[in-house]
């Protein structure tokens, strides 16, 4: 973590100024590292008129759901918790390159229809700035859908929020990145179902060896798991006795191959297989799945007149 903490309270600061002038506001809630902390900082400045939404599907695992329930439970948040499946959403299952695109307007559909009933009048969500240099389609739909966007708005990245959630006490603030689990397939490759909870149940079992940042990206029509490792993960995975066992347990699940990438763990790591040159750069780069554009600007009068 490299961000300096002065520019950083900096811009907490002019963030709590724009979302005091919301007034209620409803916040796109996974329980990761940036909707974490930005609803935190809704509730210092809406108190009751911060309302959290998370979104439940296949792609989102369990655990996830409930860290985000126990959160918003602890901190007396109010939380509704919407049934959005991405894989009944025509054309997603197809994994298509604008799948993330796909995704996010049937979800921001069904949480504003959800803030209305709650009375909120803005939907946010959570993306920070170093989404903006990534192959990010969903970012489309934030943007034509009118969805405020305050922490890339306000220049954040994801160090400085990873600093300010620290400073707050937040349990979020060294959790590992995670990214819906559609992003493990390759473009073109159908979702299905079993292969979701396939990949679920295959993070889950090195999550338990003690590998904290994993994916298990499919390959070969399901039949080749590709792990990608941070460098404590790696060096874990290179003992035997981790390697026998991680083995055992893919293989039980039902994969023939059992591959570790040399070049570790990266967001976006199939955006290498796009014919498009920018979409390419962002996932060497970083950056999961997920467009270029960006988020409604959040009124600097609440959007009054």
């Amino acid at each position: 973590m490299t961000a300096d903490a002065g520019p950083a309270r900096i811009k907490r600061a002019e963030l709590a100024r724009r979302l005091a002038g919301l007034g209620t506001a409803a916040v796109a809630f996974s329980g990761g590292v940036d909707s974490t902390f930005l609803l935190s900082e809704c509730q210092k400045a809406l108190g009751p008129g911060a309302l959290a939404v998370t979104g439940r599907s296949l792609s989102f695992p369990p655990r996830e759901l409930e860290e985000a329930r126990r959160f918003a439970g602890e901190r007396g948040i109010r939380h509704r918790i919407v049934d959005s499946e991405e894989l009944d959403e025509p054309g997603f299952a197809d994994n298509p390159p604008h799948r993330c695109y796909l995704c996010k307007r049937g979800l921001f559909t069904r949480i504003r229809a959800v803030a209305e009933e709650e009375g909120a009048r803005w939907v946010l969500e959570a993306s920070n700035v170093d989404d903006e240099g990534d192959y990010r389609p969903g970012l489309a739909a934030v943007s034509e859908m009118g969805i405020l966007s305050p922490l890339r708005e306000c220049g954040l990245t994801k160090d400085e929020i990873r600093l300010l959630s620290l400073e707050d006490g937040l349990p979020t603030w060294d959790k590992p990145s995670f990214a819906c689990l559609a992003s493990r397939f390759p473009y073109g490759e159908r979702i299905t179902p079993e292969a979701l909870r396939r990949v679920d149940a295959a993070e889950e079992c090195l999550m338990a060896l003690g590998v904290r940042q994993v994916r298990v990206r499919l390959h070969e029509k399901g039949t080749l798991a590709r792990i990608e490792a941070d460098e404590e993960g790696l060096d874990l995975l290179s003992s035997p006795e981790a390697r026998r066992e991680a083995l055992a347990k893919l293989r039980g699940l039902g994969f023939s191959y059992v591959a570790v990438d040399l070049a570790g763990y990266r967001t976006g790591s199939m955006n290498l297989t796009l014919p498009d040159a920018s979409a390419r750069k962002g996932a060497a780069a970083g950056g999961e799945s997920g467009a270029v554009g960006g988020g409604a600007v959040i009124p600097e009068n609440g959007g009054k007149g």
